[in-house]
Order: structure tokens, then C-alpha cells, then sequence
């Protein structure tokens, strides 16, 4: 039986996986049906280095890169909005950048509260960054992301 943790588990581990999906996809110019098959097939529970790698949330994670996909252009938008004028996202690190379009897409497209999206890309970010500072700035581009997408999950 799948308990709510395990669910929200897989759900991390989806957009974990979603943002290395999108890099993978920009660095490599592969499709998106491609890339949700190779990693569906074989990077959800993969083992790495004697580590099993989490299952992730298949549904989740289909949305998350469709959504990335079908409103890059939105998303990157937003995205430099936020960004400071001489840091367009084609100079920022291309992780980075799938982290704001994976973010972006649920801030755009799906139910999934604000501030659970900012929490989790941050935490993704970590994943990626663990010595950086790179959580602090998702943090705050994240944050001013989801005050435009949703500006009323944001009272005054």
C-alpha cells in the first residue's frame, strides 16, 4: 500500500528527475518522448553507486516536462523577469535553468501550491548545488515567479 510520504516521495523524486530530464534534453537535442521513455525505463529506481535511486511519481513527472515544454517560452519569460537585466536565463547555468522551467510549469499548469513548488525546486537545487549558494537565488527567482503566475496565493 502507498502511504501519503511514499506519494510525496515519488512526487520529489518526479521533479528531481524532471530537471535533469529538461538538461538532458537541452544539452543533448534528444525528443521529449525520448527522454520521458529513457528515463521512465531506466532512471526511476536505477541503482548508482551501490544507491538505488527513488521511483518517481511517473504521472508527476510527464507533467512536469510537458508543461516545461509547451510553456518554455511563458516560463522563460517569467524567468527573466525575475533574473537581474544582465543575467538573461541563456547565461544562466543550464541546470539552473531546468530547474526555473521545471518550476515554472507547475506554477503555470498544475494545482501544486506556491510555496510547495518553491520548497521542493529548492531542495532540488540543493540536490545539484550542495556547497553553492544556487539555493538562495532559486529561492528568490522562484519566489518572484510564483508572485506573477499567482499573484493570489500572495496577499498583500
Amino acid at each position: 500500500m502507498t502511504t501519503q510520504t511514499d506519494k510525496k516521495q515519488m512526487r520529489s523524486a518526479a521533479r528531481l528527475y524532471a530537471v535533469q530530464a529538461l538538461f538532458q534534453m537541452e544539452v543533448s537535442g534528444q525528443t521529449v518522448e525520448t527522454i520521458q521513455r529513457e528515463f521512465e525505463t531506466h532512471r526511476f529506481g536505477e541503482v548508482f553507486d551501490d544507491v538505488e535511486m527513488a521511483e518517481g511519481d511517473s504521472r508527476h513527472f510527464r507533467a512536469v516536462v510537458d508543461g516545461a515544454v509547451n510553456y518554455q517560452a511563458r516560463i522563460d519569460q517569467m524567468t527573466d523577469r525575475a533574473l537581474v537585466a544582465k543575467w538573461p536565463i541563456d547565461r544562466i547555468d543550464p541546470v539552473l535553468r531546468a530547474v526555473f522551467r521545471a518550476a515554472g510549469a507547475e506554477l503555470v499548469d498544475m494545482d501544486t501550491p506556491p510555496k510547495v513548488t518553491i520548497n521542493e525546486y529548492v531542495d532540488v537545487a540543493k540536490a545539484f548545488f550542495p556547497e553553492g549558494k544556487e539555493s538562495k537565488f532559486v529561492n528568490a527567482v522562484l519566489d518572484h515567479m510564483a508572485r506573477e503566475a499567482r499573484p493570489a496565493a500572495f496577499p498583500a
